[in-house]
């Protein structure tokens, strides 16, 4: 039976070797490491009273320091269960949980393809890292300069250039003998209907590896301002399938084997930030959250990988994503730790403005998983009522019966249950850490009573609060702004290209204008979306026609001035301009109040209440403000910037 050796690599990537010989020998414990995949044994394949035998789970290999026995998962079941290779081959796949492959002649030669993809991106990589060093790249080597990536960062990385020219790469591809449906398979040549360009135009290239350090995509980082996607990445090819690679895994599987942890930041600049700090162990994903495939292969490497993110709302959000994701999974000694950049800087940021220190300083304080999830628990609910905290505790429980397996879930109910003792505590009673005096009572002043505790004191909305309560929602006033924000893009695209990064950064609220915002972006990256007409086409070929036409209708209920595609290009602008900055606005008085009522209960204060109320009047002001302008704009067709 011939098996095409991209489906052997993807059993090696699913099964670890210390589980197929886990079952035939017992781990000696004084020089075993289980944290780092490091096991020793007495030999199976000849009699020994000391360990000799050394299984390495990130090599996928075993070896016999006495009889020299040595091979890989396969092997092992061929030599010492006497299975044929094809049954070997048979039963991992099965535990591994993929299909047995009906191999044709078809597969054959998929298999020859993708080997001569792998030649095509090599060549493809040389060509850049040489277009870096010419004089085309002077404006690529000036970026990196600035961003302090030096040649040897260059060369350590195979960083490159691809020149502001549609057919640059192509040529260079076709004078060594590529045809031109293999560039475009390789995602290197976008094919239009009369001709075919290069994908990468004006843009610092970051090769893409796969474990084995082959080149297996590529991204890229606009230089130009005026281009609607700063970053891109390949598209899905045979060789590349963004949700199972890790940036820089093949680089960094050694010192992380070493150090026995690894690294998880959010893109690739972000990695070479880490190695620059001294944390050579770093990977990423590309361009999407963490996916199951990619915690497995962090898994694989270190029982508890550290996820790193930026210090703003969306790396919140990412990090709170990849705590849902993993949740499930967790099992005995599996688990995240969660680092949290200062708000508002990314790894290279913190780099740059504060030094390696404070980088690792960020990646040391890292908190595990249950942390994570009882500060999210806390920040997220109200528990000023008892059937609010009837209603928190009930929740936390079935977000950790959630976890499959059942002694992790045991551990984290009991841990759950000492967090929760502490936190309802009786009045009266010392709370560890928290802002009482001995004996419980908290001082008398100001309507504070003796005994009371910050959850107990209902604090009455302000009248603004209660103005605004009766008009409709802070939720539903975010969503109104976001769907005109996007209407604005589509009636008008020619405003993309000045607002492309404003659009791409803004936080959403729904997910369906979520997937139209980036349904935009990508069209506009490729090309296309410079027409009205040109961007619902492309929203239609993807399945989001019902949802534009459900947009539209809402629009002419919204009845703004900027919105529609007869509204002048000048009008347009100024209303968009300004439904940014009152998204942007708002957001961020959501964010401080979230700060000020978790410092309210850490320590009840009057000094923390008047602060807290002070946010919750500014973020009131700010609604009613915004609902005033919004109304007196659409009534008299003017600028709400005229209005104001």
């Amino acid at each position: 039976m011939r098996v095409p050796p991209s489906f052997l690599d993807d059993i090696r990537g699913r099964v670890t070797i210390s589980s197929v010989v886990g079952r035939k020998v017992a781990w000696d414990r004084r020089k075993s490491n289980p944290g780092k995949g490091d096991y020793w044994a007495c030999c199976p394949f000849h009699g020994e009273k000391s360990p000799s035998f050394h299984v390495d789970d990130r090599k996928g290999r075993y070896h016999c320091f006495g009889c020299k026995a040595s091979g890989d998962i396969f092997t092992f079941l061929v030599e010492k269960e006497g299975m044929s290779f094809p049954e070997a081959v048979e039963r991992l796949a099965g535990e591994a949980g993929l299909p047995m492959p009906q191999v044709t002649e078809a597969d054959v030669k998929r298999e020859e393809q993708r080997a001569s993809l792998y030649d095509i991106m090599e060549i493809a990589a040389k060509f850049f890292e040489a277009e870096l060093q010419s004089a085309r790249g002077a404006k690529a080597r000036g970026y990196l300069a600035d961003r302090q990536l030096g040649p040897a960062i260059q060369k350590d990385f195979r960083i490159g250039y691809a020149p502001d020219d549609r057919s640059a790469l192509r040529n260079h591809l076709a004078q060594n003998k590529v045809e031109p449906d293999q560039m475009v398979e390789a995602g290197l040549i976008i094919q239009g209907d009369n001709a075919s360009y290069d994908r990468f135009r004006d843009r610092v290239m970051f090769p893409i590896r796969d474990p084995r350090g082959r080149v297996i995509a590529f991204g890229g980082r606009a230089l130009s301002k005026d281009v609607p996607a700063k970053y891109l990445n390949s598209p899905e090819t045979p060789l590349f399938h963004k949700g199972y690679v890790l940036y820089n895994l093949d680089k960094a599987r050694a010192p992380a084997h070493e150090r026995g942890q690894v690294i998880a930041v959010e893109g690739y600049v972000d990695v070479i930030a880490m190695h620059r700090a001294g944390l050579p162990h770093a990977v990423a994903p590309l361009g999407t959250a963490l996916t199951e495939d990619q915690l497995a292969l962090l898994w694989k490497i270190a029982p508890e990988p550290t996820l790193c993110f930026d210090g703003d709302q969306a790396g919140i959000k990412a990090a709170y994503r990849a705590l849902d994701l993993a949740l499930p999974l967790l099992k005995p000694g599996h688990s995240l730790k969660f680092a949290l950049m200062p708000e508002g800087q990314d790894p290279d940021d913190l780099l740059k403005s504060q030094g390696p220190g404070a980088v690792l300083a960020a990646v040391e304080a890292a908190q595990p998983l249950s942390q994570m999830l009882w500060q999210r628990a806390l920040d997220e609910n109200d528990r000023s009522t008892p059937e609010r905290r009837a209603m928190f505790e009930r929740d936390l429980r079935s977000l950790i019966n959630q976890i499959g397996d059942d002694v992790v879930r045991k551990h984290y109910l009991a841990d759950i249950v000492s967090r929760l003792q502490g936190l309802w505590q009786p009045a009266g009673q010392q709370r560890r850490g928290g802002p009482f005096r001995q004996g419980g009572a908290y001082p008398s002043k100001k309507g504070w009573k003796p005994g009371q505790r910050p959850w107990d004191i209902e604090q009455p909305p302000s009248a603004q609060l209660k103005r605004l309560a009766a008009s409709g929602s802070f939720q539903n006033g975010a969503e109104r702004r976001e769907r005109m924000i996007v209407l604005t893009l589509i009636n008008h695209p020619e405003l993309l290209h000045e607002f492309i990064d404003e659009f791409a950064n803004l936080e959403l609220t729904t997910r369906e204008l979520d997937s139209i915002r980036t349904q935009i972006i990508d069209s506009a990256a490729l090309g296309f979306g410079l027409d009205g007409t040109d961007i619902r086409g492309h929203l239609t070929a993807r399945g989001l026609g019902p949802l534009l036409d459900r947009l539209e209708t809402q629009a002419k209920r919204l009845n703004e001035w900027f919105l529609g595609s007869g509204a002048a290009q000048d009008d347009a602008r100024t209303g968009l301009r300004q439904m940014i900055a009152l998204h942007r606005k708002t957001v961020t008085l959501e964010r401080e109040l979230r700060v000020a009522e978790a410092a309210f209960i850490a320590e009840p204060t009057e000094e923390n209440l008047n602060a807290l109320n002070a946010v919750r009047d500014q973020l009131s002001s700010h609604a009613g403000a915004e609902a005033q302008i919004e109304g007196f704009g659409a009534a008299s067709g003017r600028p709400a910037d005229a209005i104001t």
